[in-house]
């Protein structure tokens, strides 16, 4: 009977040491392969946290996200994020032939731009189907790579002050990670009005 009850408690305590030692061994799995994740996506936890990460610090709210008037001046309207240029908010009222003429103007929420090539509006890059919601990663990556709006070969080019000849250096991975993290954005529905054609080049 003695025997019996040293064996039993015997294979109890082998039972638990191997029970502690699984789990810890599962722990460690788990804590690697998040590094692991980490490791792919710059240290980020995920893809999409990374291309929130790329696009807070490439600055494209400064254009594409419209503004609010506060004591500091215009700050980012953060309910609109990415929306683009509203399209209720009507064309800028200023003499563009002497603007044009002299250089590079922006409206007070940085949405819209006045230069050499007309007018042009920043682009709505939510998820919403006015925005990027019907895109597919490789239509991103070529527009980004091409400066071509919507990612087709053959459409108008990116208008200024979209500086996509900078963005166009992003890795595949990098690139890949924004897409991922505008797929996930609020979808607002805004139409963002089509880029207006230089005063200077209308018939006086």
């Amino acid at each position: 009977m003695k025997i019996l009850s040293t064996t039993i408690l015997f294979t109890v305590a082998l039972s638990a040491l191997l029970l502690t030692q699984c789990d810890q061994v599962s722990g460690e799995n788990k804590a690697s392969e998040k590094e692991t994740t980490k490791l792919a996506f710059a240290g980020f936890e995920s893809q999409v946290k990374w291309g929130e990460h790329l696009v807070t610090v490439s600055a494209c709210h400064d254009c594409h996200t419209p503004k609010k008037m506060t004591d500091r001046g215009p700050d980012i309207d953060s309910s609109l994020l990415l929306s683009g240029h509203p399209s209720q908010m009507p064309i800028p009222d200023v003499d563009r032939k002497e603007l044009e003429g002299k250089g590079v103007t922006a409206t007070s929420d940085l949405t819209s731009w006045i230069g050499a090539w007309g007018i042009s509006y920043t682009a709505n890059l939510t998820s919403d189907a006015t925005g990027i919601g019907n895109w597919k990663e490789d239509q991103f990556i070529y527009a980004l790579r091409n400066g071509t709006m919507k990612g087709l070969a053959g459409s108008r080019p990116m208008l200024p002050p979209m500086p996509w000849q900078m963005y166009r250096n992003m890795t595949d991975d990098e690139l890949k990670a924004i897409f991922a993290y505008l797929k996930t954005t609020k979808p607002i529905h805004n139409i963002v009005p089509q880029p207006t054609p230089p005063a200077l080049s209308e018939k006086k």
